[in-house]
């Protein structure tokens, strides 16, 4: 099982790799915001976990094992946003929630938020009466 950290580098090499076709240490780092030689030693661990095969100067490749848990990391990021728009979190606060949440919650939690979801997205009067209440809500903190 990969640590959060771990998840971090495999979700980021993963979109790297799904927009790019690679994944160079110093987009990773960018994208992380983290410096090009902690990239390096993350992903030499990944390589000795298995999760990505790592040549120095010549990049890296994820195995099929990382590209599974990459795909589904990113699967879990784009649900939570999507739970997180849909119950109405502003806009400025969903990625930084998103990344302080995500690491903690089980396989378990995540498929019921995907149900979650598919709920309120198959009557978009649930939807309506959840802004309602929010709006009523709001109205009765001010």
């Amino acid at each position: 099982m990969p640590t959060p950290s771990m998840e971090d580098y495999i979700e980021q090499i993963y979109l790297l790799i799904e927009e790019k076709g690679y994944a160079r240490v110093s987009d990773i780092a960018e994208n992380l915001s983290v410096h090009p030689s902690s990239v390096t030693k993350m992903v030499q661990k990944l390589d000795q976990e298995k999760y990505l095969i790592y040549e120095k100067y010549r990049g890296l490749v994820l195995t099929a094992n990382g590209r599974k848990i990459g795909q589904r990391l990113v699967y879990r990021h784009e649900l939570l946003e999507q739970m997180l728009r849909l119950i109405g979190v502003k806009e400025e606060n969903i990625y930084q929630d998103v990344e302080g949440i995500e690491h903690h919650l089980s396989w378990d939690s995540i498929d019921r938020v995907g149900d979650l979801i598919e709920y309120f997205e198959e009557s978009p009067q649930r939807i309506a009466d959840l802004r309602a209440i929010q709006k009523r809500n709001e109205e009765n903190t001010k």
